[in-house]
């Protein structure tokens, strides 16, 4: 497999893989809408790819909100997970092809947490439906049956921070933490979805969207490590920790980042929701 399909896979090299012989990739649909959450449901049962399964953000992606403490989107215990990709289909070794709608960023979330539980054969379709029609790829309405799989998920728990974490790093004189959502939302302007608007100071902004291009496709290497140092003082490293408004636009800013050759950043799951919940932690606006 080439290196690259460990982060994209084009919509050309989809469609071989799909027709090519032996174990066909287990495409995974992840279209959501924050706004309505039963839209990608109702949009995968409408059409997809051809022997797809549907992933839905709330339910698959993420586990109990519980009080909303955790955040809006909590990663589910690797247990869980292991389950789900077990109901879809999943063996080792068996390439995942994550899509969405196009821009990524529902797909990037289940790219990352199938290499955190060390499955590290996933790709995000780059462009998704759209670049897949564009190709001459079919959709259909049918859904195929699946026979369970055999993946255990074994987690990474290097890959992540939690608030704690986060919470010792604004004691530091010199941090790199990302936020991928929009300026507006970043800079208070705009309130969504959470109770407080702004960002955790000393944040900076790298929206997940300044990845892509025009088309909705992902930018090169050169043009992402491009954009991550202008925004990044000092470019991303290891330490870096990505973060959004729940963990999920965050892992489209480490798609981005690992596919450009850069360090794997690490990621604060609860990311602005779970750091808003609480009264007594610092917001900072403006940006």
């Amino acid at each position: 497999m080439p290196e690259h399909i460990s982060t994209l896979i084009s919509a050309t090299e989809a469609l071989e893989a799909q027709k090519a012989p032996g174990a066909s990739p287990l495409f995974v649909d992840c279209r959501f809408d924050l706004y309505d959450p039963d839209a990608g449901r109702q949009q995968y049962e409408q059409s997809h790819i051809p022997g797809s399964v549907h992933a839905d953000l709330d339910a698959d992606l993420s586990g109990p909100v519980g009080d909303g403490s955790r955040g809006r989107h909590p990663l589910p215990t690797p247990e869980a997970f292991g389950a789900t990709l077990r109901d879809w289909g999943l063996h080792p070794g068996r390439l995942v092809i994550a899509y969405d709608a196009g821009p990524g960023m529902f797909a990037s979330r289940l790219w990352w947490m199938l290499h955190w539980v060390g499955h590290r054969q996933a790709a995000v379709l780059d462009g998704g439906l759209h670049a897949w029609r564009q190709a001459g790829g079919t959709l259909t309405d049918a859904v195929s049956d699946v026979a369970t799989g055999s993946f255990m998920s074994r987690a990474n728990p290097d890959m992540t921070v939690d608030v704690h974490y986060v919470e010792a790093l604004l004691e530091k004189v010199s941090y790199m933490l990302v936020d991928a959502r929009d300026n507006e939302r970043f800079a208070g302007t705009k309130s969504a979805f959470d109770p407080k608007s702004g960002h955790i100071p000393g944040a900076i902004n790298h929206p997940y969207q300044s990845n892509l291009d025009a088309s909705g496709a992902m930018l090169s290497p050169e043009q992402l490590k491009k954009q991550f140092a202008r925004s990044c003082a000092g470019g991303v490293n290891s330490d870096t920790v990505m973060y959004c408004g729940s963990g999920v636009s965050a892992c489209h800013n480490i798609l981005a980042a690992v596919h450009a050759g850069l360090p794997w950043p690490l990621l604060y799951p609860g990311s602005w929701s779970e750091w808003s919940s609480h009264p007594d932690r610092s917001v900072a606006t403006g940006g």
